[in-house]
């Protein structure tokens, strides 16, 4: 049997009350937000651990997301989502109409959110980059640019992290 880091995306930030309630089911750690929370759980496949993980802790806290925390060897990271009955239904009549069971169709369709959401970060990125090439030499912007990286390499900044590289990873959905 393996550990697997589990993060937990709340709805909302937890309370004090709660984090000691769900602590004393399953050991957590909490980041400042009170929005993430992470967990380390035995089981045989990192799904497993999603699944085992939300069962424990469902009735305690207000449950969004929960993913393993870092890519497997293929690189993908997994989701475990919790739909309502009537999500679930359009969820499945969408896959069956594309041929593919309803993790598969969910899964697809995150992926190519997450490709459409990247290429429409990218044109921004080069929008606003023309721009300032129209107002300032090259070699100032990249001497800019080398001087803001160097100043935020600190702990847990945005762009400059391993787990920053784990988040652009493909999902597996686990129902």
């Amino acid at each position: 049997m393996t550990h697997h880091v589990v993060e937990i995306l709340l709805t909302r930030p937890v309370t004090h009350s709660e984090l000691r309630r769900a602590s004393r089911a399953l050991p957590l750690g909490a980041n400042s937000d009170g929005i993430r929370l992470m967990a380390i759980h035995p089981a045989k496949t990192p799904g497993r651990a999603l699944r085992s993980v939300r069962r424990r802790l469902q009735h305690l806290l207000p449950l969004d997301i929960l993913t393993t925390h870092y890519p497997d060897p293929s690189g993908q990271v997994i989701l475990n989502v919790e739909f309502s009955p009537a999500a679930r239904q359009l969820i499945g009549q969408a896959a069956a109409a594309r041929g593919q069971r309803p993790a598969e169709y969910v899964g697809h369709c995150m992926a190519e959110a997450l490709r459409h959401s990247e290429q429409e970060r990218a044109r921004a990125l080069t929008a606003q980059l023309e721009g300032m090439l129209a107002h300032h030499r090259p070699e100032e912007v990249l001497a800019c640019t080398a001087r803001i990286l160097l100043h935020r390499r600190e702990p847990g900044t945005p762009g400059l992290g391993p787990r920053d590289a784990a988040e652009s990873s493909s999902p597996i959905f686990t129902a």
